[in-house]
């Protein structure tokens, strides 16, 4: 049996779209659950807005990180 991955690249999606996009996906994962970030910048300030509105409930794994592509594996404790 294998595992869907789910990967949002958010580099295909109007700006203003995103941000709700990713926390949608995150609300609806179960703990343990994941999905994969793709960005063209280095999402920095999405990592503070998880901080900020879900403190110590996520997790954040960089798997890429630039020059032209940033791939961010977030997770759900």
């Amino acid at each position: 049996m294998s595992e869907t991955v789910t990967i949002i690249d958010v580099r295909t999606i109007a700006p203003r779209e995103r941000h709700p996009l990713i926390f949608q996906t995150f609300e609806k994962l179960a703990a343990g659950g994941w999905f994969y970030l793709v960005n063209d910048h280095d999402p920095k300030p999405l990592h503070y807005q998880f901080d900020a509105e879900h403190p110590n409930a996520f997790t954040w794994q960089y798997i890429e990180q630039g020059p032209e592509v940033w791939k961010v594996r977030i997770g759900k404790v």
